[in-house]
């Protein structure tokens, strides 16, 4: 009965620390909403398919003005630094994203596959998207 007891212990303890609160850096969060959302377009590597999606890699819009990004990132509004008709698709708009997921996944493309530009803050996203006509 004890084993039984020792066992039930061992493993609410186990779940418990599963489920911590907190343990998700925006690192995580940033690559787990591009897993899930961008890299069916934009590739594993980031280098978008030629001629039909953009590479992220090196981008001057990633790497730019991060509440030019989160407008199209969210919103789907094409920064003017990116002519229309250059790729033959639409990006598509991520408005369910609220402003920390938004930051988390700029932060991502921002410093992975080689960029590196600094950290989105969610205030700065929020602040965009409530100021954008």
């Amino acid at each position: 009965m004890y084993d039984h007891i020792a066992m039930l212990s061992m493993v609410t303890c186990g779940a418990l620390a599963g489920c911590s609160a907190g343990t998700s850096t925006t690192a995580d969060t940033g690559a787990r909403i591009y897993n899930g959302n961008c890299i069916a377009c934009h590739q594993q590597d980031a280098r978008g398919i030629p001629g039909v999606y953009p590479s992220l890699v090196g981008s001057p819009v990633v790497l730019g003005d991060p509440s030019v990004l989160a407008l199209w990132v969210v919103r789907g509004r094409r920064p003017s630094s990116m002519p229309a008709g250059r790729y033959p698709t639409t990006m598509m708009q991520f408005g369910w994203m609220n402003a920390q997921d938004a930051a988390a996944l700029l932060t991502y493309l921002r410093s992975s596959h080689g960029n590196a530009a600094p950290s989105v803050d969610a205030s700065l996203v929020a602040h965009a998207l409530d100021t954008a006509p």
